[in-house]
């Protein structure tokens, strides 16, 4: 129950900073476990605008796809169990003033650790706030990233 009543004050102040004048820096991430392929999918969502300034290339260019892809790979790594795990990358799409990310990992049979750094706009945003959602076999996590506190370590 605190961890809802925390999530749902979390989920306030966003609402109460989106009236704000100033910008709020975010992405969020939702990670899922499918067990019958024993693998991890993420879905990413990054403001396109945000993300545009952060690869230096306009969202509305022929590569702008490749480089948000990219950039994600290189700003967000994934360990279970304290082995590094690749990411492979199924697709994204832009739809209104958000970019979507989606990747994922396999050969996952069971998770004790999960641990995963991200970097996603941080270096480019000093208030970048990042938001990791995690449901594995009935458990759900949350994990928060920021300047500061870019690597996270959740069990289960």
């Amino acid at each position: 129950m605190k961890k809802f009543l925390q999530f749902t004050g979390f989920l306030t102040l966003i609402l109460m900073m989106s009236f704000a004048e100033a910008d709020f820096y975010s992405s969020m991430t939702k990670v899922d476990y499918v067990e019958g392929s024993k693998t991890l999918k993420f879905t990413t969502k990054m403001n396109k605008e945000h993300i545009s300034d952060a690869i230096k290339i306009n969202a509305n260019t022929a590569g702008f796809e490749a480089e948000v892809k990219k950039y994600v790979n290189n700003n967000f790594d994934v360990y279970v169990d304290g082995s590094p795990k690749a990411l492979t990358f199924t697709g994204s799409q832009i739809n209104g003033e958000s970019v979507w990310v989606y990747f994922e990992a396999n050969g996952i049979s069971d998770i004790n650790t999960l641990k995963i750094k991200n970097t996603i706009m941080l270096s480019t945003f000093p208030k970048q706030f990042n938001l990791v959602n995690i449901a594995f076999k009935g458990n759900q996590k949350t994990m928060n990233f920021q300047r500061g506190k870019e690597v996270n370590e959740v069990s289960f």
